[in-house]
Parts: structure tokens; sequence; C-alpha cells
């Protein structure tokens, strides 16, 4: 609080005081008038200005008095936004008031943190029975799909292999829902499970696309990498933002009749934003049904499926959501870019110095 607004939030109390002030000329003027030989005219002067400067001085004093609790109010105020605990930085209260406020918000302050603490717990739990219940039926699917390859190596009729390859279908996409959301558990806990090193991100591509082969050779669609090159990032977690751009590719062009594409195209490039060089581009490009333009925009948004998932059954909204998240914690950028009708082109930029900028 400046010097100005400190004044003007005292001005009833001025007023008062320059009231009074004013009483006292009126009254000596008054006994002038009845006293005119006795009276002295400079004493009135000398009153006024010795009460003006007493109050001068007063509400000078009274404000550095109490310059550093207003210091501590604007620093609280300004770091509100951003920090729970900022109001427990005003400690500097000296008049009575200010003292009642500063127990009462740090009454407040302890009763938010306290739910706060409680819900943390819930959450905590929660995510504690998800990765559990995920690491349970990570079994069972396991032993289906182990079942469905032995009986696929046995003689069967064709309705027979059609149905055992329609299970090892559905197996890998429950294995695929499984870890999106053990994924989905593990990204608040992500500087825990975090190892980035240099690496190939051709081979991840290949094996991405390797883990999805059924699917493509089921819906022809014909993969290709193209490129080579290595960057800074975390195996794991990129491996999963690849399976979920490779997964939408095929998602959304297995509808579309004839073959189809699935390029993944690797190379380095400069980045703009004054890195120079270094950086890596890593392009995953489909000939889907594409992404209407008004959906554009909200792609990345959690839950957020479009006239896409209204086509496709199995859309979530999540898939694109958990891999922007993703990238930006690992100092990547995800962009996507896609016209209706002819398919969509997602890119991540690996950035020279992006891996040492994880977001908090």
């Amino acid at each position: 609080m400046s010097f100005k607004a400190y004044l003007w939030d005292r001005k009833l109390l001025i007023a008062v005081y320059l009231l009074g002030v004013g009483i006292a000329s009126a009254l000596f003027m008054l006994d002038k008038l009845r006293y005119s030989e006795q009276a002295d005219p400079g004493l009135l002067y000398y009153f006024i200005e010795l009460a003006l400067v007493f109050l001068a001085a007063g509400l000078a004093v009274d404000y550095f008095r109490q310059r550093a609790y207003f210091r501590q109010l604007d620093e609280a105020t300004r770091l509100a936004p951003v920090k729970l605990d900022a109001s427990t930085l005003i400690k500097s209260g000296v008049t009575a008031e200010q003292g009642a406020v500063q127990k009462l918000l740090d009454a407040q302050y302890s009763a938010y943190m306290t739910e706060i603490n409680k819900y943390r717990r819930q959450q905590e739990q929660h995510n504690h029975f998800v990765m559990q219940w995920v690491h349970q039926m990570k079994t069972p699917v396991a032993v289906i799909d182990l079942l469905a390859q032995q009986g696929s190596g046995q003689s069967q009729s064709d309705e027979q292999l059609q149905l055992l390859t329609s299970l090892k279908e559905e197996t890998e996409r429950l294995n695929r829902g499984l870890e999106m959301m053990l994924h989905t558990a593990r990204l608040d806990k992500f500087e825990l499970d975090l190892h980035p090193r240099r690496l190939p991100v051709h081979e991840m591509i290949r094996t991405a696309i390797n883990a999805h082969k059924r699917l493509c050779i089921r819906y022809s669609i014909y993969p290709r990498v193209v490129g080579e090159a290595e960057a800074e990032t975390d195996e794991k977690w990129i491996t999963f933002v690849l399976n979920q751009l490779i997964n939408n590719a095929i998602k959304y062009s297995k509808h579309k009749a004839g073959n189809k594409k699935l390029t993944v195209t690797v190379k380095p490039y400069n980045a703009n934003d004054g890195e120079g060089a270094g950086g890596v581009m890593l392009s995953v490009e489909d000939e889907g049904i594409g992404i209407a333009p008004q959906d554009l925009p909200r792609v990345f948004d959690p839950f957020f499926t479009g006239e896409n998932g209204r086509a496709v059954e199995e859309s979530t909204g999540m898939g694109l959501y958990l891999a922007k998240r993703v990238c930006n914690r690992l100092g990547h950028d995800l962009q996507l870019v896609s016209e209706h009708g002819q398919g969509t082109v997602a890119t991540i930029y690996f950035k020279p110095k992006g891996i040492h900028r994880i977001e908090n």
C-alpha cells in the first residue's frame, strides 16, 4: 500500500481532525472579537501550523510503523493466484485489527490444508487401487492372448481362425486400454518414473509399428519408416506417445476402403525458438478420415471426441490429451495438422534442450 493510498484510507479521520482544528480556530476568532485588545493573531497561525505538523508527523509515524505489514499484504496478494501458502507471508501486523486478520488467515489456511491433504490421501489411495487393478487385469489378458496364439497354431476351420483373430484383436485393445489407464495414474508422479537418455527414434518407431502389425495387415494399412535420427527423451513415455499416435492412425483409417499408407518420417530440424540446430522432427502421417476443421482446436482437450468419436465407437478422447501432456512434461512439442477426408499428420518436435526443461 502506497502512502497516498494510506492517506486516502484515513480520509475520514483526517477530516475529523481538521474539523476540530477549524472549530478551535473559530472559537479563537470569537474570543478575538470579544477581547480585541488582548488577542494575538499570530497565536492562531501558530496553533494551526502546529496542529498540521502534528497531524502529518502522526500519519507518517503510523504509516512507517505498518509499512512492513502493507508490503507483506501486497506480496501475498500478488502470489495468491499461484501459491497456496501466500496468506502465511503476512506476519507483521501491529494493530489489534491486523492481528485478528492474521489469526483468521492462519486458521483458514490450516483448515484448507487439512482438506487438501485429505483429498490427496484419497487420490493416492485411488491411484494405488487403479495401478493394482491394472496389474491384476494384465495377467488374465496375457493368458487369454497366449491361449488364442496356441489355438491359432492348431488345425482349425476358417470360422474358428476368424474368431481367434478377433479374440487377439480384442485382447490387444484391452492391453492398450489398461496401458492408457496405467500411464494416466502414473502421470501425477511423472518425475519419479523418468529415465532420459539419447535414443534412436527410428528404432522405437519400428517397435511401435510391430506392436500394431496385426491390425495393419487386417485393415490393409502399409506402414513405412523414413529416415533415422537420435533424440534425448524417455523411452517408456515416448513409446506410449508413439503407440497412441499409431493407434489413432489405424483407428481412423480402417474404415476407408482400399489400401492405405502410414508414413512415419524422422529427420533433423533447426529450432526456431533460438535453440538452433540439433532438434529432431518425427511425423506420423495417415490416409484416414481426417479431422473436421471445427474440431482441430480441441483435439488435445480431455474426453473430447468430436465428429470422429461419434463415427468410431472405441474413441475415448483421452489418447491425444495424454500424448500432449506427456510431450509437454518431456519438453517436446506435439502438433497436429489434418484435412477432413484426406488424413492427419501428427508431429513431435524433439527440441535440442527440451528434456532439460521438464515441466513442473
